[in-house]
């Protein structure tokens, strides 16, 4: 029955790239490349061959080889499957966590670091002479966003264009580490993941529990 089955599937593929293909062999095909792709993105460890099969037997309506009452099986094996990827996960995101933490408490300890009350860390880099935001100003700023590895995440600096947007609406490091800074004023900050982003993943660049580092200039204070 193997040999059979792997006699079809060479059968299947041997098709000539080069050959004139009519529209619904086109199309067929096609079909079949997008049912690869989707079954790759949650099922890359299938056996190609009984795959194939199970295909074949399904359009042609052959006795199936198995069976599967109620899909009991399939729900057991992607359902198990999605438990130990999600394990894994939360393994990584607290390797990152940890990570993170012991970045942090490094350092909160080197010359010119300050730590304020939430944990958000602190160097002036330029100190300014306007005033201060509030809250809820709307600010002008230039920022380098780096991962503590110093991975440039985002940046309005690389792109060349300072950017406006209220204090009330970014993370809450953002927030309370602006409203320290004067107007020409320029800092970094160390932002622990709590007034970062926490468990979610914004970017890939980004891991869960990350702290993120920013310098940032204070251009303008909009009315």
């Amino acid at each position: 029955m193997m040999k059979k089955t792997l006699a079809i599937t060479a059968l299947m593929f041997s098709v000539n790239a080069n050959a004139q293909l009519t529209k619904i062999d086109s199309v067929s095909y096609l079909v079949g490349m997008n049912i690869g792709s989707s079954i790759t993105k949650d099922f890359s460890e299938a056996n190609v061959t009984m795959l194939m099969k199970g295909i074949q037997d399904a359009m042609t309506k052959q006795a199936p080889m198995c069976s599967d009452p109620g899909n009991a099986m399939l729900n057991s094996y992607f359902q198990q499957k999605q438990q130990a990827t999600q394990a894994q996960e939360e393994m990584n995101n607290m390797a990152y966590k940890q990570v993170g933490e012991e970045f942090l408490a490094k350092n909160a300890k080197r010359k010119g670091v300050t730590v304020t009350a939430s944990g958000l860390q602190y160097e002036v880099l330029t100190e300014g002479k306007g005033e201060r935001p509030t809250a809820t100003s709307k600010v002008k700023v230039h920022y380098h966003g780096t991962t503590p590895e110093g991975v440039v995440f985002d940046s309005s600096v690389d792109r060349g264009e300072p950017i406006s947007f209220g204090l009330d609406q970014v993370i809450k490091g953002w927030t309370e580490g602006v409203q320290l800074m004067k107007v020409g004023a320029k800092y970094r900050f160390y932002i622990p993941q709590e007034l970062a982003y926490g468990p979610s993943s914004p970017s890939p660049t980004i891991k869960a529990y990350m702290p993120l580092v920013f310098e940032v200039e204070l251009i303008e204070i909009e009315k």
